[in-house]
């Protein structure tokens, strides 16, 4: 039985392509850098995304961490939404790596704007009591689902500039929010300092992305890898992959966002199902569903299973569902089938 994965579009398989690439790869020592694919993505990447350097990492994190340890100091303060992964998923990287503190802005939709900008900035140093805030960190797209555009983008990068801060995004679906705008990486990097981008979020690699950034950034990076243990003996076998993925894999993600689309129509079938349509720019698909419980929860989550259909949710009826590479059209008519089955053997009104 094929499994259909909606929990995240970090499941997704190396294509063929990949796989023949990753076999023939050509490799080297990195820490010397004398590993060739990982010479050649680094500096593709680079010209890509309009920046002057790059530097391969295994992670996000790992990207996200080495962005926020090379342009802070021990005790600045790093800039961020309430809700972004930096904030909520990274296991408070920040502060321990970094000895950097958070300073956290609740934002309506995932937005910093400069209002909310000029009300966190730090009046260092003419306040002695205060961090100095450091680091702006913004995420494209949002986890949310939704996407900065490039005005939000410009305006508030050009607002940290006044206050002399730096600016990090994490890119790990910039793929997404290029797709979704209609634009480039590079369009998006211009109102950034620095920028992580994952291949294996949505795009297939199995292992990898890259840190963009200037020249001495990306040096200063570079160390700060090997002190965390990123430097590698032959990762171009991972950076063939991240090379086809870089290439082949953006030009289709339109195809999830359009079954992302179709499945928040088809979800409105079901009754008690309420979709959220202001998080929908990407290819994730939020919802709530009436009448959830944790017993339920635990009923669909193992029916679906037993199917093949692998999904997360609270027991409150949120959820999540993420379209990706492996998913089609006639999945999303399978698994709306399948739920509406599931729903009724529950009973709407138990």
């Amino acid at each position: 039985m094929r499994t259909i994965d909606y929990r995240s579009d970090s499941v997704t398989q190396p294509t063929q392509a990949m796989r023949d690439a990753m076999y023939h790869a050509e490799v080297g020592y990195d820490v010397f850098r004398e590993d060739p694919t990982i010479n050649r993505l680094e500096k593709e990447a680079a010209e890509m995304a309009g920046m002057e350097a790059a530097l391969y990492t295994p992670t996000g994190t790992m990207g996200n961490q080495l962005s926020v340890l090379t342009w802070t100091e021990r005790g600045d303060e790093i800039i961020l939404s309430h809700d972004s992964h930096i904030m909520d998923f990274e296991v408070g990287a920040a502060s321990v790596i970094s000895s950097a503190g958070y300073r956290v802005v609740p934002t309506p939709d995932g937005i910093i704007r400069p209002d909310d900008l000029r009300k966190a900035v730090r009046d260092y140093p003419a306040d002695i009591h205060v961090p100095r805030s450091r680091l702006l960190c913004l995420e494209n797209a949002l986890g949310r689902g939704t996407v900065m555009t490039l005005g939000q983008m410009k305006e508030i990068y050009e607002c940290a500039k006044d206050y002399g801060l730096y600016v990090h995004t994490d890119g790990a679906r910039v793929y997404n929010a290029c797709t979704a705008l209609g634009c480039s990486v590079s369009d998006i990097a211009k109102y950034t300092d620095s920028l992580t981008i994952h291949f294996s979020k949505g795009l297939c690699a199995p292992v990898g992305g890259v840190l963009l950034g200037p020249g001495d950034f990306i040096e200063r990076a570079r160390r700060n890898r090997h002190m965390l243990g990123g430097g590698m003996s032959h990762p171009g076998f991972l950076a063939a992959a991240c090379l086809v993925a870089m290439k082949e894999m953006p030009g289709r993600l339109i195809e999830d966002h359009r079954n992302a689309a179709y499945l928040r129509e088809r979800l409105g079938e079901i009754p008690g199902i309420t979709v959220d349509f202001q998080k929908a720019d990407i290819n994730l698909v939020f919802f709530k569903w009436e009448g959830m419980d944790a017993a339920r929860l635990a009923y669909l989550k193992e029916s679906m299973r037993g199917k093949g259909i692998l999904i997360d949710g609270s027991a409150d009826g949120s959820f999540r569902y993420v379209l990706h590479y492996g998913i089609e059209k006639e999945d999303v008519d399978r698994t709306i089938d399948l739920m509406k089955d599931i729903w009724n053997e529950l009973g709407a009104d138990k």
